[in-house]
């Protein structure tokens, strides 16, 4: 059964199946993003998903910005998602916040622009990089902040991501909701298939992307690891294919939206090969 590479969101925009994420922790170069992302363009990568709070905009956008020009893309080709960090939630700060972002890319617009996540950060004036304050944010969807950025053309579809089911809930049962959020974007993957979370969003026409489609071991480096699972190996031989290919392409056939991460350029080519 063949994936198809775009799949339509609730507001008419496509996006393709098959995102690169750029997420990296500190300890490796900045350059090695860029590196990556430029590969994952020339293996065929159209989908490419960063953040502020990654701290590579400029680098990825660097990179995206080489292959334009060289002709390898067209910017209309080529689907960008960024996110809204939780120090520029309040509504005054999220314009700037957005055009920071894309000055820092060379961009003029983004595909998709997500709350990050579902909390607020205040940041205390004494100690600028100490969160002093939780609160709850999905009012800031219910709000004019994200809604004037696409009425503004600076984004063209405006989304969740590491939303809870009451959490997303709240946004789509607001009266008179201008724009309904594209998408939800969560952790998932083989050992965590947000199953129920899966069925809600499908139900509200609101699709679900997934990050760490290969495991994550952030939290608890002795959990399971996804690609020693021994059932997934023994279909990955019988399919002559990898573990990796495997695990995304079964989020793939239930509808799932999958971003994949890699530094090295075979391991990115390869998960680019699913179908």
């Amino acid at each position: 059964m063949a994936v198809e590479p775009y799949v339509l969101l609730n507001d008419g925009h496509r996006i393709p199946v098959i995102g690169f994420g750029t997420y990296a922790p500190d300890k490796f170069p900045k350059s090695m993003v860029e590196e990556a992302t430029r590969l994952a363009i020339e293996a065929g990568y159209r989908h490419i998903d960063c953040a502020y709070l990654y701290g590579n905009e400029v680098e990825v956008g660097r990179a995206i910005k080489e292959k334009i020009t060289d002709g390898t893309i067209k910017r209309e080709d080529l689907f960008y998602t960024g996110k809204l960090w939780s120090t520029f939630h309040s509504p005054e700060l999220v314009r700037p916040a957005l055009e920071k972002s894309l000055k820092d890319l060379q961009m003029d617009y983004l595909d998709l622009f997500l709350i990050h996540i579902p909390v607020e950060f205040k940041v205390s004036p004494k100690k600028i990089k100490h969160y002093e304050t939780l609160l709850h944010v999905a009012i800031l969807f219910l709000g004019k902040a994200m809604e004037q950025c696409k009425d503004a053309g600076l984004v063209k579809s405006i989304g969740v991501s590491n939303f809870n089911r009451s959490q997303l809930k709240l946004i789509l049962d607001k009266p008179g909701l201008k724009y309904k959020p594209v998408c939800n974007q969560v952790e998932c993957h083989i050992y965590l298939n947000q199953s129920k979370l899966l069925e809600f969003c499908k139900s509200q026409d609101v699709l679900l992307v997934a990050y760490s489609v290969l495991g994550s071991s952030r939290i608890d480096q002795n959990s399971p690891k996804v690609l020693e699972d021994p059932v997934l190996n023994r279909v990955a031989e019988k399919l002559n294919r990898n573990p990796a290919q495997v695990a995304m392409r079964y989020l793939l056939q239930k509808g799932v939206v999958v971003l994949a991460k890699s530094f090295s350029p075979e391991r990115i080519k390869q998960n680019f090969q699913v179908n």
